[in-house]
């Protein structure tokens, strides 16, 4: 389910792949520790705390603050198509932290560190094999399919290669 996010794993089994699949649904998903009850975003298979194996999935709800966030210009390769754009991490509300596009409901000029975000799944259904992500937006963005980015919208790309552009506001 990996291959949803448009990237090659090279690990072929890996017992947090029911995210992608979460993701697809529409819900943000973080892992709970079955033996101590620490919570994990990104989610873990492994307990960071106890190191134990047995965990459930608890859904979050993707709100937090924005920790830092910077926008890039010079795109590492099979990204260039999208520069620039604009990455954030969010300190989550139920814990961790998220690295996601900054997606079309926040205006470049009001970017701030300390502004309240939330995490918002999307999905591209238009290409060959479907592809998950994420975006950070402003707080009550619902989830919704991702769609062709209009002149002058900034939209969180796919992570698909042939995806189309992101436009910078």
């Amino acid at each position: 389910m990996f291959k949803w996010f448009g990237m090659v794993n090279f690990t072929p089994y890996t017992r947090v792949a029911e995210f992608a699949a979460h993701l697809k649904d529409g819900r943000i998903m973080a892992s709970r520790c079955s033996a101590c009850g620490a919570r994990s975003f990104p989610p873990r298979a492994d307990c960071a705390a106890c190191m134990a194996r047995e965990f459930e999935w608890m859904e979050i709800s993707g709100r937090g603050t924005l920790h830092t966030f910077t926008t890039i210009a010079a795109a590492p390769t099979g990204f260039e198509r999208y520069a620039p754009y604009t990455v954030g991490v969010v300190d989550l509300e139920e814990g961790g932290r998220a690295l996601a596009w900054l997606g079309g409901t926040i205006p470049s000029g009001e970017i701030a560190i300390g502004m309240t975000l939330q995490l918002v799944p999307r999905i591209e259904e238009d290409v060959e094999e479907i592809r998950v992500f994420y975006s950070l937006e402003r707080p009550g963005t619902t989830w919704s399919k991702a769609g062709a980015a209009t002149v002058g919208e900034r939209q969180a790309p796919p992570a698909a290669a042939g995806a189309r552009r992101r436009e910078q506001v």
